[in-house]
Formats: C-alpha cells, structure tokens, sequence
C-alpha cells in the first residue's frame, strides 16, 4: 500500500508582495481492499481422473467490487505435465478490465502443525507491481502448484477433503481535496441524558422492590435494553402488578448498578456502591453483577464485569470466580482462573479457601480441567528443566547449533 502526496503552487509570487502565496493540497491514496474466501473439496479420489484442463471451482465472492473464483485441476492444467501435478487458480468471474490485485493462494494443512502451502503477493516488494486481469476469466496461479502423488499422502488431505483458502486484495485509488470545512462534532451523550432520567425519578411508571428497598424505573426503557425486562413488562406473561415488581435472589446494591448500566451504559463506581475501598468487596460486587447481567440477557455489562473479573483473578476470589465463569459460560474469565489456580505458587493457597469447597461442590467437572493445566505447568517445567540442563549438548530433534528449530521445507 502506498501514499503519495502532491502539492500544486497555484500562483506565483508578486514581486511587490510581501504575502505567501496562496497554496492548495491535495493527496492521491493508492491501497489495497482485501477479501478472504475458503474453499473446501470433499472426495478428493472422486476427482481424479476428471481429465487434463478439466476444474472444479468455488462459489464466486466479491472482493473490492468484482467477483472472483478458485479453481482447482485435480489432473492439472497443462497437457505437458501429464496429470503428475494438480493446478490452482484465482480468476476474475464479473466483467472488468486491468483489474489490479494482489493474490494469496493457500493450501491450509489439516494436522494442526500449522505447516501450511503460501503462494503470496502480500508483504514482499513486486519488481512489477500488482497483477493485472486484463479481461473476465483472466487467471492468476500456478500449473504445478503441488505433486498430485505427494498430496495424496500429505497432512494436507484428511478425510478425503482438501481445504483451499484464497485472499485477494483490489488495488484502489482515490485522490483526496482540502477539507473546505471544520465543524467539531461532539460525542454522543445520550447515555447523559437517559442517566439523569433516572437520577431525577420523574415519570416513572413501574417500581421494583429488593430486599425491602424500592427502586423505581421507566418500563420502556428497561424494555428497550433487555429482553428480560420486555417479555416481564409487556409479554404475554407479564406481571399483571407492575407498580411493585419483586425481585428475588438479588441484593439490593446489585440491582442499583444493574439500573445504573441500563440508563448510563456504563459500570458504576464499585467502591462507592459497596462503600469499600477493599479490592475483595469490589471483585464480590463484580461476580454479582455479572450474574445478573445473564440473568437479564445484557450482554455489554457481561462483558464488561467479565473483563474486570479477569483484572482481579486472587487466592481469595479464584475459586468462587471460576465457578461463576462455568456457570454462566464466560470462557475467556474461566481461562484465566484455572491458569492463574494451576500455578505451582497458588494451587495450595487456592485450594484452602472457603471458596474452593464451593467449586468442588457446584461444578466438579471443573476439577478435571484444572488437573489438566496442573499437568501442562508441570510438563513445561521438566521440558524448560531438561533445557538447561543440556543446552550444551548436540541438538538431537531437528534444531540447529544455536537452538533455534529448523522447519522442513515443503515440497
């Protein structure tokens, strides 16, 4: 991608003014729009034998305004090679002309090892610039793109299925004037506007009691945020008394920060709703409102306390964090606990807290994930052990003098 910039001098100089001359801008940007397609072939073996010249070819896909297809010659492209290699194309497939593009063609390997076929225009110098497709069906690829005999027995095949990703990148360019203009636009502040609703208690029309404190709201606006709310305030099976709603299994200050995010979308501050400064009654505060954000659907504010869960993983709260990320399904918090538990420096602290007996009794299946990350800590320490016990020995698994992995090349 290139930027190239162009100042244009529209008068000259007076030679009895002292002014600058007058001075336009203007900037000429030349990129790349990029596109990715993934194009799998299912029986491979079938495929044989179609005949020389012969393809099978992907659902187009539209990348930067034209539309394109893979294909793929299971017996090759050219008569010459006599089937011994199969051929792979990326073409143009709507109508244009001197379509300038950048290509990645793609042979993904299916065993995981991440041994993958790159052909690639992408992050490397181009004597000649992108490839021009002059015309519809215009081609770029390779005739012999792999061995047919050697792909057959390759991590490349699995289950008798191929899997081809492409990436095509659209050259586009745009030249780009002098803003004739400057207005600063300020950012939204509705969250402002509904928040203060809330402070003021005006027109309100439904009120909520928890733990004998009333809480009072407008049921379209908590409509409008949860689907919860919707279906218990105007669905079929509604509340028929709605001027008191009562909200079980909730404390109190939990269902204030609950009201706080629907109306300012945001978190309120913890320390101030518990009147603590204590990072323990912060991160307690958090699991709550957490689990009432699942209970009233608000995936923002789920994802938001799971984020500051995950800044505030401690001996004291691991456990009881990692039973509440199990059970309402916030992966990346419970990778970050059963990480943080499995620490040799950790996993005895951990397992002596109250919490740890409310993990083994709620979600004992966890147990078993855990000894799973135990054993891979451990596992790293003799590899990274062994390591440095002889680091200078011969290198024996395919590394070089200086340790360093040496990847085999493909063919």
């Amino acid at each position: 991608m290139g930027t190239i910039s162009v100042t244009r001098e529209l008068s000259k100089p007076s030679t009895f003014s002292s002014q600058n001359p007058p001075v336009t801008t203007s900037m000429s940007r030349t990129e790349t729009v990029n596109g990715w397609h993934e194009f799998k072939i299912s029986g491979f073996s079938l495929a044989k034998g179609i005949g020389i010249g012969k393809f099978i070819a992907s659902d187009s896909f539209v990348v930067g305004g034209y539309s394109w297809a893979i294909y793929f010659y299971p017996d090759g492209k050219s008569v010459e090679d006599n089937a011994a290699y199969v051929s792979l194309f990326i073409a143009l497939a709507s109508e244009g002309t001197d379509v300038r593009a950048l290509f990645e063609l793609t042979l993904l390997d299916q065993s995981g090892k991440g041994n993958h076929k790159v052909h690639s225009h992408f992050g490397r110098a181009l004597e000649s610039g992108p490839y021009t497709l002059k015309y519809r069906g215009s081609m770029w690829g390779y005739k012999r793109f792999f061995k047919r005999t050697l792909l057959e027995t390759s991590d490349f095949l699995k289950d008798d299925c191929l899997s081809i990703s492409c990436c095509v990148g659209v050259v586009k360019s745009q030249t780009e004037g002098p803003k004739i203009y400057s207005i600063a636009v300020p950012p939204s502040d509705i969250a402002q506007h509904f928040g203060r609703l809330l402070e003021s208690g005006k027109r309100t029309d439904v009120n909520f009691e928890v733990n004998g404190e009333i809480f009072a709201a407008h049921k379209l606006v908590l409509a409008a945020r949860s689907p919860v709310f919707r279906a218990q305030l105007f669905g079929p099976l509604k509340n028929k008394n709605t001027q008191c709603i009562k909200v079980e299994d909730m404390e109190a200050p939990v269902f204030k920060a609950l009201l706080h995010f629907i109306y300012w979308d945001t978190l309120p501050d913890m320390e101030e709703l518990v009147g603590s400064n204590s990072k323990w009654a912060s991160t307690l505060m958090a699991q709550h409102l957490l689990a009432a954000a699942d209970c009233y659907a608000l995936e923002r504010l789920r994802l938001l306390c799971e984020a500051k869960l995950c800044e505030g993983v401690a001996i004291n709260t691991a456990a009881t964090t990692l039973a509440l990320a199990e059970q309402h399904h916030c992966s990346h918090l419970k990778a970050i606990c059963l990480k943080f538990i499995a620490l040799p420096e950790n996993l005895k602290a951990v397992m002596q807290t109250d919490g740890f007996e409310y993990l083994k009794e709620s979600c004992p299946s966890v147990l078993t994930e855990l000894l799973h990350y135990v054993a891979k800590i451990g596992e790293h320490s003799i590899i990274d052990w062994r390591y440095h016990r002889n680091r200078n020995e011969a290198p024996l698994d395919g590394s070089d003098a200086n340790g360093r992995r040496v990847k085999p090349r493909l063919q």
